[in-house]
């Protein structure tokens, strides 16, 4: 038999299964990784990416939907995770033809995947691929009180609440007035991150790959702006990565000067290694999928509402994300009584969750 090229993958993980699909009426490539439903369903968003390397789209697609097992399960969601990534080409050709097809693959799998908005994907890809499935979520509220759509400011605030919580316990500062914080990432979550905090004073450096909306939310905001390959150079407080992940790696993590690292992005650390490289600098890092998981928590609840006929409360999703900063602080607690990096400490913990 000939052993599929993702399970020598290093980021494979007894992945319960990873569905490679091809429409060629439509053109879709995708690919669906389902990395465990022991907690529920597999919950996750789909990626819309162009991958000069489809060997990077299979990567992508294992590391986060581990991550979002990991996140769902620390979250105390009924859900499993599960990550679906699209493979785009040069142009980032997206038709209705290819989120119908989408949308078919997902139908396909019975339930065991429910989807969402992530990077690249839009509320209204979102309505498209719920045409052709119910196993969807991050769709439009009908009611003003009702959580729905895009869940990026949810992950924002998630983050902003998580940031509040570092500060105060690495720099012992009851606010974020005057801390220093560089925010790599201006679309929703880098942008929401940014407001919230400059609503409470903070001092801002922004940067992001799309200098004009990096330009714009500086000004909006009076905050400082540097290239998007300076951000991480900037002698800060607080650096929060809102883009892309495995931006910490041995170059990365040697070029900052901070005393925290708590962002948005999946995958912040390039290899497993990289956590204990930013204890041994006195770091503090916020695990990646404990401080983000707003947009999930979002999502899911909406999802649990809409198969009861219901509408999700805003309330309730609010009071979930209240409750970011006390996981963060029993991670970094049990991380310094056992002298063990916190991302060390996160994954045991989530492995437990989810009987692994």
């Amino acid at each position: 038999m000939r052993v599929p090229a993702f399970w020598t993958e290093p980021d494979f993980d007894d992945h319960e299964s990873v569905s490679v699909i091809r429409d060629r009426a439509s053109g879709l490539t995708a690919i669906i990784a389902i990395h465990s439903t022991d907690c529920g369903p597999a919950a996750g968003g789909t990626r819309f990416w162009h991958y000069p390397d489809p060997a990077h789209a299979m990567r992508d697609a294992l590391r986060l939907s581990r991550g979002m097992s990991y996140k769902n399960a620390m979250a105390e969601l009924p859900m499993g995770g599960g990550k679906a990534v699209v493979l785009a080409d040069k142009k980032g050709t997206k038709t209705p033809a290819m989120l119908a097809a989408f949308g078919d693959a997902v139908e396909a799998l019975g339930g065991r995947y429910v989807t969402a908005e992530d990077v690249g994907m839009t509320v209204a890809d979102m309505v498209a691929v719920a045409k052709r499935t119910c196993h969807v979520s991050g769709l439009p509220a009908s009611d003003g009180a009702a959580a729905g759509g895009d869940p990026g400011p949810f992950t924002a605030m998630g983050i902003y609440h998580g940031i509040k919580a570092a500060v105060a316990h690495k720099l012992g500062k009851t606010s974020v007035k005057g801390v220093h914080v560089a925010v790599q990432g201006a679309g929703s979550v880098g942008g929401g991150v940014a407001r919230l905090l400059h609503r409470d004073g903070a001092r801002l450096t922004v940067a992001d790959v799309d200098r004009n909306r990096a330009k714009t939310l500086a000004k909006e905001l009076d905050a400082d702006l540097v290239a998007p390959d300076a951000i991480m150079n900037v002698a800060c407080e607080v650096f929060s990565p809102n883009a892309l992940g495995a931006i910490l790696d041995d170059e990365g993590i040697a070029r900052l000067d901070c005393a925290i690292v708590a962002g948005g992005a999946n995958n912040q650390l390039a290899r497993p290694e990289h956590g204990a490289l930013l204890a041994e600098r006195g770091i503090l890092y916020a695990p990646d999928y404990v401080i983000n998981a707003g947009g999930i928590i979002s999502v899911t609840l909406e999802h649990l509402a809409r198969q009861d006929g219901k509408h999700c409360d805003i309330n309730q999703v609010r009071k979930r994300l209240a409750q970011i900063p006390d996981r963060l602080l029993a991670i970094w607690k049990e991380s310094e009584a056992s002298a063990t990096p916190p991302d060390v400490v996160a994954d045991r913990m989530a492995q437990k969750l989810i009987g692994r």
